[in-house]
């Protein structure tokens, strides 16, 4: 197995099965609180929590009122895995494959996810979050972090995303990008991503590590 390259793994939508519950989240938080903006819970996807307050909440009551809302919400969530995640991160285990988690999600959220599965901030080489970084998805920050906490070349690094900032993400960081279908259709992702699947279940991991050497040849 090539021993310089490097996974990469958004969180919600990609390996928690969350987006759904996001999605009724933030619709109920923008029915109380209104942005007047279409379709705002596909908006945001892969957005940290700052960013989203900063560009979509701005009144000032609304700043201390949507977060304490998010929270209370989310407490009442359930995270399970989605179909062939947890096994891909042990098999990546196994052939000492390097991973990272690269998520918009802070550390109050992680604490509450870790809560339910508390092996799996053990399952990662490092896991960056939102509070790590300046700016959301699109900007390929966040990739570009993980990756170097991997020692590994963005270039050298498989990218896992549910979303179209997230896609994007990986795209403007020069890694080889997996659009996983769920959270959006297979066609709004294709655009961005290498190859587009349904589920993490049937990864090819040699197939991917001979896409990444060809791509060297390019």
């Amino acid at each position: 197995m090539n021993s310089d390259i490097g996974f990469l793994f958004d969180l919600d939508g990609v390996l928690i099965d969350s987006e759904s519950e996001y999605t009724k989240i933030w619709a109920e938080i923008d029915r109380r609180f209104p942005t007047k903006v279409d379709n705002l819970p596909i908006i945001i996807k892969g957005m940290t929590l700052v960013d989203i307050i900063d560009k979509y909440f701005p009144i000032p009551e609304y700043r201390e009122a949507v977060p304490r809302l998010l929270y209370e919400l989310e407490a009442e969530m359930k995270y399970e895995w989605l179909p062939g995640a947890r096994r891909l991160l042990e098999v990546l285990s196994e052939k000492k494959i390097p991973k990272a988690l690269v998520t918009s999600s802070n550390m109050m959220k992680m604490r509450k996810l870790y809560l339910q599965h508390p092996y799996m901030e053990t399952m990662f080489d490092h896991i960056v979050t939102g509070d790590q970084v300046k700016k959301s998805k699109p900007d390929p920050e966040g990739y570009l972090l993980g990756a170097g906490l991997i020692g590994r070349t963005p270039k050298k690094c498989v990218v896992f995303e549910d979303s179209l900032q997230g896609v994007k993400a990986g795209r403007s960081a020069g890694a080889y990008v997996v659009g996983v279908a769920g959270t959006l259709k297979r066609e709004v992702l294709a655009p961005f991503s290498d190859i587009v699947v349904d589920t993490l279940e049937n990864i090819d991991i040699e197939s991917i590590v001979l896409a990444l050497k060809e791509r060297d040849n390019e």
